[in-house]
């Protein structure tokens, strides 16, 4: 799959944008805050619906605009499809595919697989169990609908169960007939979840490898899942027994949305042990292993989005990120950097087909680009 052209108006600071992509490498030089970041952020939306940065639709809007629009034409699976996206102030957002709007927006998801890194990716390391839980679902969902729609439906029986418990309503009849469907959807997630780190974690160990090049270090990903505890694997005796507690602190402390994924180093947590170049080659390893993942599983090769992804490794470690993202494993990539040297030697392993904007406030300039002969 490929984005070929991409539009914007009023997209954070992008007052309006116009670029066709190299069907390989595109590369987005300029300093902090001119706007880089805000293009992939534009393209990630299209893909999945919402802000990798975790704003809110009113926040994407441009200073004093009342309106935002985005829209990408791709080439997937050889046939031309056209994405589009409005924001407009006070009204709900509209996700059109072909010229069609959808009813849902959950089923977009997956349609255009991306994968993201960037700097905000250590909060998967030094954040809580929410991030990681958030990665872990946005993920999986790109691969797997009925997941994505246990996920909604567990939400939709945990918000009414907590509007329960908050409210101080005793109605066992009500809890039971909520709790069925929170164990229902829980009976997917749960060895979805368990089932997905297993797989990803050699394939994440592989590209850690490539990348430290240290075959001494061991890395791994251990879920942490709340039915383990449950004597029958099912969330139900889980919610029984927590019933009382919960009703006292008011809120559901028992789950899927309390899950983890325990990383590790040398098997030690990494975010104990860990040292700046190692969380960011973990995490690096994480995307990169996110990618091969969803290629497997979809039959898709996922755009590649890599924002200031150099910053706090030495050079040894760069020179083989490179090496592996400019190999013919991956497809079309789109790269954001403040040092062009960088920049120019992933251009220099193309073999000619890429694209490098300059970008400052806003505004894109193409300063070089290049076609294969």
């Amino acid at each position: 799959m490929q984005l070929n052209h991409l539009s914007l108006a009023n997209f954070k600071n992008i007052a309006e944008a116009s670029l066709d992509f190299s069907p390989k490498i595109n590369c987005f030089l300029g300093n902090n805050g001119m706007g880089k970041s805000n293009l992939l952020d534009a393209i990630f939306y299209l893909s999945f619906c919402k802000s990798f940065s975790g704003m809110t639709d009113a926040m994407l809007m441009r200073r004093g605009e009342d309106y935002a629009m985005a829209k990408g034409l791709y080439l997937r699976r050889d046939t031309p499809e056209e994405v589009s996206l409005g924001l407009a102030r006070g009204r709900r957002k509209t996700l059109k595919r072909g010229g069609k709007e959808y009813q849902r927006l959950s089923q977009h998801i997956g349609t255009f697989p991306i994968v993201m890194a960037a700097p905000q990716d250590i909060d998967l390391i030094r954040g809580t169990g929410e991030e990681r839980r958030r990665w872990m679902d946005m993920v999986i969902s790109q691969s797997d609908s009925r997941y994505l729609d246990a996920l909604i439906r567990y939400a939709g029986a945990l918000e009414q169960r907590n509007r329960l418990l908050r409210a101080g309503i005793v109605d066992h009849t009500l809890y039971e007939a909520i709790e069925t469907q929170m164990s229902a959807a829980a009976e997917y997630i749960h060895p979805t979840r368990e089932k997905w780190t297993e797989r990803l974690s050699g394939i994440f160990s592989r590209y850690y490898r490539a990348i430290a090049g240290d075959d001494t270090e061991t890395v791994g990903l251990a879920f942490r899942g709340s039915l383990h505890s449950s004597p029958d694997g099912t969330l139900r005796p889980l919610l029984d027994s927590a019933r009382r507690h919960d009703e006292a602190v008011r809120h559901t402390s028992v789950g899927p949305h309390r899950d983890d994924i325990d990383f590790t180093l040398d098997l030690m947590p990494l975010r104990r042990c860990g040292s700046q170049g190692q969380c960011k080659t973990f995490t690096i390893a994480l995307r990169l292993a996110q990618f091969e993942f969803l290629l497997d599983a979809t039959g898709i090769k996922p755009l590649l989005l890599l924002d200031d992804i150099f910053d706090k490794l030495d050079a040894d470690r760069v020179e083989r990120i490179m090496a592996l993202v400019t190999g013919s494993h991956f497809g079309q990539i789109f790269i954001t950097d403040t040092n062009r040297r960088h920049l120019d030697d992933i251009i220099g392993r193309t073999g000619g087909d890429y694209r490098l904007w300059s970008v400052t406030d806003g505004t894109f300039t193409l300063a070089a680009s290049a076609s294969p002969a």
